[in-house]
């Protein structure tokens, strides 16, 4: 089936009319389901990151590859300590002490307010999972906050067997360090897709001018040095073009 002109563009779950969405998961019966937070990514940067990356990403993907974005979720896991009283989530945490550079003392980071437990996470997708096979869905693409996703790739196999529905992610190459989709944490490579996408909203004037002193909260190359919407262009590209070959190698199986 070939989507008419006048729904091509319509790929939003929360805008689509029942004949609309009818019309759409009959032509690819794709989820998209961006894994958003609420979490602090650097001075220069937004809270939801997390989740404006992959929303973006996947309004792009499901207009060429076809699908519905679901809304992003913006509960997830993390790791998390109680210390007197105070929780600490994620990034609060420090950030690798096996590079002094990027090092910082542990803090309760502004912003933060995504946290779940793991197991809470879990029933939230496997639900996700059982009504969008109720739908009709034989696909769904899944990306965006690190824990999240991680959980999603780890619990793959048996949600696959369980509820019938393929699952990707955008993870996997051997190029992620330098072009992977949310690959580091509020430095080049997220920088750079906000840029791309919502380029107001990314103040790297908040940022220290002096690139010895390292950014709080911030894992990656440096993206005061290495960020702009140029570099958002090309990740969008390398990993739009992989996971649209996937999908339609799937698609291929499933319509034989």
């Amino acid at each position: 089936m070939r989507i008419n002109q006048s729904v091509k563009q319509k790929v939003l779950y929360e805008e689509l009319t029942p004949g609309e969405f009818r019309i759409r998961i009959a032509d690819a019966p794709i989820a998209y389901l961006p894994l958003g937070t609420l979490e602090f990514h650097g001075e220069h940067m937004p809270m939801g990151s997390d989740g404006i990356q992959p929303y973006e990403f996947f309004k792009e993907l499901a207009t060429e590859a076809g699908g519905i974005v679901l809304p992003a979720l913006f509960l997830g896991p993390d790791k998390m300590e109680e210390i007197d009283g105070v929780e600490y989530y994620g990034k609060d945490k420090g950030n690798h002490p096996d590079i002094k550079k990027q090092h910082y003392e542990k803090q309760k980071l502004t912003g933060s307010i995504y946290w779940i437990p793991d197991s809470l996470f879990i029933t939230l997708i496997e639900n996700i999972l059982k009504q969008l096979k109720r739908q009709g869905f034989k696909i769904l693409v899944a990306h965006g906050h690190g824990p999240s996703t991680n959980q999603i790739i780890n619990h793959s196999p048996e949600w696959e067997a369980e509820f019938g529905i393929k699952i990707f992610h955008l993870w996997g190459s051997e190029n992620d360090e330098l072009y992977g989709f949310m690959s580091d944490h509020g430095a080049m490579l997220e920088t750079s897709v906000v840029m791309k996408y919502r380029p107001e909203l990314v103040q790297m004037e908040n940022l220290p001018e002096d690139t010895d002193t390292w950014p709080v909260g911030i894992r990656g190359y440096d993206p005061r040095i290495f960020a702009n919407e140029e570099k958002g262009e090309e990740i969008v590209r390398i990993n739009k073009q992989r996971i649209i070959k996937s999908l339609k190698a799937e698609l291929s199986r499933l319509n034989s």
